[in-house]
């Protein structure tokens, strides 16, 4: 299940360094690969972050160089987006979610009658796969899917946002930045596809 969105850019590259620095010193915190140990006689906590990594990452301008002289006014960004979890061990509740995103921007060129062009020549396709490996415990089973489908989303996110900014920023275009997602109505919209006793959990 994947939706498409419409991404937002910043007013001033100075409110786009600031996020910047505000995100790294979240994702020094966040990234810590070894959990604390928990104090002797306390439950598991239900949901560990083992680590996150990118694991695919691609950036394409296929009219480059002469696509940055024509280039007239900001490209129309479309966003696809769709999660995806597998279980790494059948025996343990080691899982990996992934969050794939592609960002692919169009030329809004204008049409002879003055009106812009559904969709003009490519300026560049971004490609992500950020993928976090997590661990449950102690949740029972009905809770696992959303847990994997909208919880460990949203803690991949923040991340996965600033790597596409940075990126398209460095490939010489203004940065673009994800708004907020709805990962419940994203994890409902695909029960809703899925044929009736069929896990969306591979």
């Amino acid at each position: 299940m994947a939706i498409t969105l419409q991404p937002c850019y910043p007013a001033r590259q100075s409110q786009v360094l600031t996020q910047k620095r505000r995100d790294f010193e979240t994702e020094f915190v966040m990234s810590e690969t070894n959990p604390s140990p928990q104090p002797a006689g306390q439950p598991p906590q239900p949901l560990v972050v083992n680590i996150q990594y990118v694991k695919d990452l691609s950036f394409e301008v296929p009219g480059a160089p002469q696509i940055y002289s024509t280039l007239r006014t900001q490209p129309q960004v479309n966003i696809n987006l769709d999660v995806q979890a597998r279980r790494l061990r059948d025996d343990q509740g080691i899982y990996e979610v992934s969050l794939i995103i592609k960002a692919e921007a169009h030329d809004p060129a204008p049409q002879a009658n003055g009106q812009a062009a559904a969709t003009g020549a490519v300026v560049f396709v971004a490609e992500l796969t950020y993928s976090g490996v997590f661990t449950l415990s102690g949740l029972p089973d009905n809770a696992i899917e959303p847990v994997l489908l909208v919880e460990c989303p949203r803690i991949l996110f923040p991340f996965a946002r600033n790597i596409l900014s940075d990126v398209t920023r460095d490939g010489g275009f203004p940065p673009v930045l994800l708004q907020p997602i709805d990962f419940v109505a994203l994890w409902q919209a695909r029960r809703a596809q899925t044929p009736e006793g069929t896990g969306i959990v591979a």
